[in-house]
């Protein structure tokens, strides 16, 4: 199912209003410092000590940036973004932090308004920097902690706020509640479909997201499909559904809370012995690695991106799928959170490999592959439009060198970033879905 492109256009053009929707921060300008400050003294461990302290200036995470790459601009070094939680350490917490008040100036709201861009609209936390570190500093998840000082501290990015606070608020997404959800499932089982919701046991609980409501439904409908091909005892829940967590994206940890536990709690009740995350690149660490910190305990079931239970289920012969075919010609974007960040790399191949088609790795692929530009929230960001053209851009030629004609992702931020930018440049390449290919070509039993 292609995707209707003017059912795209406004959905774009409602990410362009977001910022007009944003309600104005609670915290006063003279106190953005002290909070800032109190979120970095709680969140700087032993182990961000010693990244922040290892660091030898030898610009390898500049050449791993695809916005330095781009732009040649040393302000977006990978390792400068995390000069003002440097300086908080240096000044605070460091051995020698007598000696460096001398000649390390306190943080000011003027620092916290420079940073903002730094760590919001011109980095998505893709993790490429830290993979060719050679100290090894994972300046990722600095990053994510200076995105939660600033969050405290009031200064989230206007569009990305919008969507926080409405997650935060009502519980929607884009508009996208119970309501929306049982909608989207009365359209399927008009059309056929077997769609179980709210059943009070099961063993599978599967989250779908805003994005395969309103935008690819194919995704949805796909999932849809091989959760009964299987004939495995599963649900979607009205209570927990969403797997966008924006409070893991603007560093807001009360919301990023809240939309954790909401998942977690309906699970246990269920009795879930299993949790998919939707095509959905950061949904997967918000669950999967940051889920039990949230929870504040292990979690009582597992948890896996749809690319790699699709995978797993193919590789025990249990998922079945008619061969497309060589003539098909893809390359395979992976999602950063889901890839580089979780270590799914295997499965999604074998996807493709039981479909037969034709895959052509980019030069930059798997562990190294560069990201889309547009996750860790920057879809949703207005300043950020420059880096997200930029980052595609390097993409486009990524994909241009292999002899794809559709580039295969199990992202929906990934999508709607490949998509946008296909329809500014008038991209000739298809963008698809992992599991939309799945669901289209299952085995008839």
């Amino acid at each position: 199912m292609a995707v209707d492109m003017n059912v795209f256009r406004g959905f774009a053009e409602q990410i362009g209003s977001l910022p007009q929707m944003a309600q104005p921060t609670d915290c006063p300008d003279g106190e953005r410092v002290s909070r800032a400050k109190a979120v970095f003294a709680a969140k700087l461990d032993s182990a961000k000590a010693t990244h922040l302290e290892s660091c030898i200036h030898c610009g390898l995470c500049a050449e791993a940036c695809q916005f330095y790459l781009q732009t040649k601009d040393p302000e977006l070094t990978p390792i400068h973004k995390l000069d003002l939680l440097k300086r908080y350490y240096r000044r605070e917490k460091a051995p020698l932090r007598f000696f460096h008040r001398f000649f390390e100036a306190d943080i000011s709201e003027a620092d916290l308004e420079a940073t903002q861009f730094l760590v919001y609209e011109s980095c998505t936390e893709c993790g490429r920097c830290g993979l060719v570190c050679p100290m090894g500093i994972d300046i990722a998840s600095m990053v994510n902690v200076t995105r939660q000082g600033l969050a405290e501290a009031g200064l989230i990015p206007a569009g990305l706020r919008a969507v926080e606070q409405e997650q935060g608020g009502r519980g929607t997404v884009f508009g996208v509640g119970p309501e929306q959800l049982r909608a989207a499932i009365d359209d399927l089982r008009g059309r056929g479909y077997d769609v179980p919701i709210d059943k009070p046991k099961a063993d599978i609980l599967v989250l779908t997201s805003t994005i395969d409501i309103l935008l690819f439904k194919d995704a949805l409908e796909a999932t849809v499909k091989v959760m009964n091909h299987l004939g495995v005892d599963w649900t979607l829940h009205s209570c927990a559904f969403e797997g966008a967590n924006f409070g893991l994206l603007s560093g807001y940890e009360q919301v990023q809370k809240s939309a954790s536990e909401r998942i977690t709690t309906q699970a246990i009740a269920l009795g879930a012995k299993l949790v998919i995350v939707p095509e959905c690149g950061h949904a997967y660490p918000a669950l999967r690695w940051e889920g039990a910190n949230e929870h504040g305990g292990a979690l009582p079931f597992e948890v896996m991106a749809i690319s790699e239970f699709l995978g797993n289920e193919i590789a025990a012969g249990r998922l079945q799928v008619e061969p497309i075919g060589r003539d098909k010609h893809v390359t395979y974007h992976d999602p950063c959170k889901v890839g580089r960040h979780g270590g799914v790399f295997r499965e999604p191949r074998v996807v493709l490999d039981a479909l037969g088609v034709d895959l052509d790795e980019m030069p930059c692929n798997q562990a190294t592959n560069f990201c889309c530009g547009g996750g860790a929230g920057l879809f949703v960001m207005e300043r950020a439009e420059p880096m997200r053209n930029a980052a595609f851009d390097l993409k486009r030629e990524q994909v241009e060198s292999t002899r794809a004609d559709t580039v295969v992702t199990a992202c929906g931020s990934c999508r709607v970033n490949l998509l946008a930018g296909a329809m500014r440049t008038e991209w000739d390449r298809g963008v698809e879905s992992l599991v939309e290919l799945v669901g289209n070509n299952l085995k008839q039993r």
